[in-house]
């Protein structure tokens, strides 16, 4: 955060005590009570790891064992690092064994000599933004960098590290022509030394059984990312879903008329979900270089653009996988991110950034308080599509089940500007379904099309369900209801049972004149 300025005892600004940084004591409180005040769990730095660019944001590593001293010394840093976990804050920090600079003060020819790179620039160089690639396969720079992992997760007590760019590590024609790299001794592009490296870092964290996480940045479509080392894996605990999000950032900023023909952006994620053990969201990278903030990609005017960024982060939290967000993107800020200036944190103050703001709080508080939005992420019971067809109206409807005895909560999603009355859904079982969220509340800047009585279903059929429910469906927003099963009397046995599950219920054809199928979803992958 640059820019500091103190007061001098006269109240005026003196030049000579601007700072250019705040100390992770000064960050540490203040980062801490928003975090704790809008519902997150855990936060995420940007390589705090010592680099001499700024403009590399970090990820330019060149002292692997030390807190940069932009912000202040270690001590201060075991400082910042205890007090998010005294606040019940948990740490990740992102981590970078995929690239160093050639900066002589670093690892660049160590010792005269291509001690921890290749000798060879088609193995050793990023010919993209010129930075150095490691030697995976000698064993003493797999130890530093396994090491140094160890390092932070046992010094500094993080709770986790994100790796940035592993299919940089993963692929030896990595952003390369041909020509300019070599195959491994199978004739093949990858890279089997750096798989070895996941392998044994993914073991040694393992073994020390204290809950801190190994997260891949990783936008290829490399097998078992996530699986245990010991069934053939590389081990991750999670993997960011780079994919799901350039799918839902290319479909929010279209103007909604056009949306209806890139309807699969909304669905094709489902179709690999339960591949990996997938963390959704939008990060820095979506942010910057160009690409404007969240709040400005979003097509419309602005009630249009924060009632866009509001159905979009609904349907994140509602969609299967963890969550991440980068700062200021959960109350609105109107710019991409800048490393040369802080969050506009002032703009709170507006009645627009404040609601956005309030809307994030009660996402959050809603997603810790229904099991059925995070017991079963990665487990293909906890998701079941109700209507993927509805592309004319911009609407798809879906269930998120959690363990058993929890709740199933049934999410309406409509990203049409279009509000739709009595609108028909299918639901699951015969029941009475409550709404218990509405992103299109008066109180976050919405219209107010809410449905404040519960509704009991009817033995009418809608996407291929036997029974149905009518709503209110808000325009460009996220519904989502609490679902209850009817208990039917068993007169014969003189019990309650509940009543049949949808499996057991014979399937009805939806009637055609409801809804036009959608296209056939494109056969899109994420780009290695």
């Amino acid at each position: 955060m640059p820019d500091q300025r103190e007061e001098n005892g006269s109240g005026s600004v003196d030049a000579a005590e601007v700072r250019e940084f705040y100390n992770y004591r000064e960050l540490a409180p203040m980062i801490a009570d928003y975090v704790k005040e809008v519902g997150y769990t855990h936060i995420e730095l940007l390589p705090v790891m010592e680099h001499s660019s700024d403009t590399s944001y970090g990820y330019e590593v060149t002292g692997y064992y030390a807190p940069t001293a932009r912000f202040g010394s270690p001590e201060d840093f075991m400082y910042f690092m205890n007090y998010m976990h005294e606040q019940g804050i948990g740490v990740i920090l992102d981590w970078v064994p995929s690239q160093f600079p050639r900066d002589t003060h670093g690892l660049a020819a160590f010792d005269g000599t291509f001690l921890y790179e290749h000798l060879d620039p088609r193995k050793g160089v990023h010919p993209k933004n010129d930075t150095l690639l490691y030697n995976y396969g000698r064993p003493e720079v797999s130890n530093f960098l396994i090491a140094n992992a160890l390092f932070w997760k046992n010094v500094y007590h993080a709770d986790g590290l994100r790796m940035n760019a592993v299919a940089s590590m993963l692929y030896l024609d990595y952003d390369r022509k041909a020509g300019e790299w070599v195959p491994n001794m199978y004739g093949g592009n990858e890279n089997l030394e750096a798989v070895e490296f996941f392998k044994h870092l993914n073991s040694i964290f393992k073994k020390q059984a204290d809950g801190a996480m190994l997260i891949a940045e990783d936008s290829s479509t490399w097998p078992k990312l996530t699986t245990p080392v010991e069934d053939g894996g590389l081990g991750f605990d999670y993997k960011w879903n780079t994919g799901w999000t350039n799918d839902i950032i290319d479909y929010m900023q279209l103007d909604p008329f056009f949306r209806s023909h890139h309807h699969d952006d909304l669905t094709l994620s489902m179709v690999y979900a339960y591949s990996e053990d997938f963390i959704v969201g939008f990060s820095h990278d979506n942010i910057v270089n160009g690409q404007g903030s969240m709040y400005d990609k979003m097509p419309g005017k602005r009630s249009m653009k924060f009632a866009n960024l509001r159905a979009a982060y609904g349907f994140m939290m509602a969609h299967p996988g963890k969550k991440h967000l980068f700062m200021g993107q959960d109350f609105g800020v109107p710019s991409q991110w800048d490393y040369k200036t802080a969050v506009p944190w002032e703009l709170l103050e507006g009645e627009d950034y404040s609601q956005m703001k309030a809307y994030m709080q009660a996402l959050l508080s809603l997603y810790r308080s229904q099991p059925a939005l995070y017991q079963k992420d990665y487990d293909p019971e906890g998701f079941e599509w109700i209507d993927t067809l509805s592309a004319n109206e911009n609407t798809i409807v879906f269930l998120r089940r959690g363990a058993a005895g929890s709740e199933d909560l049934l999410v309406v999603c409509n990203f049409s500007p279009l509000a739709y009355e009595k609108y028909q859904i299918g639901v699951p079982y015969s029941g009475k379904y409550k709404e218990i969220f509405n992103s299109d509340s008066a109180a976050f800047g919405g219209t107010g099309k809410i449905n404040p009585r519960m509704k009991s279903s009817k033995k009418e059929i809608c996407d291929d369900r036997e029974d149905s429910i009518r709503i209110q469906m808000p325009p460009m927003g996220i519904t989502i209801f609490k679902c209850t099963k009817e208990e039917t009397v068993q007169t014969d046995a003189g019990k309650k049972s509940t009543g049949e599950s949808a499996a057991e219920k014979p399937v009805a054809k939806k009637p055609a004149s409801k809804k036009t199928a959608a296209k056939a979803a494109a056969k899109k992958t994420a780009k290695k």
